[in-house]
């Protein structure tokens, strides 16, 4: 019989838990901050959509993460050969990039507002850092070693909204010039932040 949860195995399942809830609730307030005020142009109403089904589907795989496979399903009944190729489906599939472009889609469809950008494009790369210590199962103090970098994607960032919120004599030179800044700080900001939730440079959960 085995005894009572000791304090830093508790301690480690609920930060891990404690992660995938706040990846969740990024999510979802990526798609509220896009959504609002809601457009009716273009496909907003299947972008909003896709976004929806990719952040629900993306939490419910971290929910799901911990779900054993067996290795050889071919003896098993037909009802859990189907789940368990849901589950398979579901891991597999990129919801969370899906749900990224959908958001940025949303955002695109509004009119000019450098400083919502910005806010939405922090929050997104919060959104996909969460769920990158969410799969890995690292804390977040795994992040140290990229301060740096996040610290110059933010300020690049912010440097690209405020580019964007400067006003422009007219729609010449200056303010094609103004809008080029913008979208390549953005553009850089992003490519410093990305790679480091792609490669998955995160260490894994010291042991129990």
């Amino acid at each position: 019989m085995r005894g009572p949860v000791r304090g830093p195995v508790r301690g480690t399942v609920r930060g891990a838990i404690g992660v995938r809830i706040a990846a969740c609730l990024l999510g979802a307030g990526c798609v509220v901050w896009a959504t609002v005020p809601q457009v009716h142009k273009g496909a907003a109403d299947f972008a909003l959509f896709l976004a929806i089904v990719g952040v629900a589907a993306g939490a419910l795989r971290l929910a799901l993460t911990a779900v054993p496979v067996p290795e050889d399903s071919y003896l098993l009944p037909a009802a859990l050969r189907g789940w368990l190729s849901f589950l398979a489906i579901l891991r597999m599939v990129p919801w969370e990039e899906g749900a990224l472009l959908a958001v940025l889609w949303l955002e695109v469809l509004h009119p000019s507002r450098p400083r919502h950008t910005a806010v939405l494009g922090a929050a997104l790369i919060a959104y996909l850092l969460a769920v990158h210590l969410a799969e890995s199962g690292a804390s977040p103090r795994a992040l140290r070693p990229q301060v740096r970098v996040l610290a110059a994607g933010a300020a690049l960032l912010a440097l690209g909204a405020g580019a964007g919120m400067l006003p422009a004599a007219g729609p010449g030179a200056g303010s094609a010039l103004l809008r080029l800044v913008a979208a390549g700080a953005l553009i850089a900001a992003a490519g410093l932040v990305l790679p480091y939730v792609a490669r998955g440079d995160a260490p894994p959960p010291p042991p129990a």
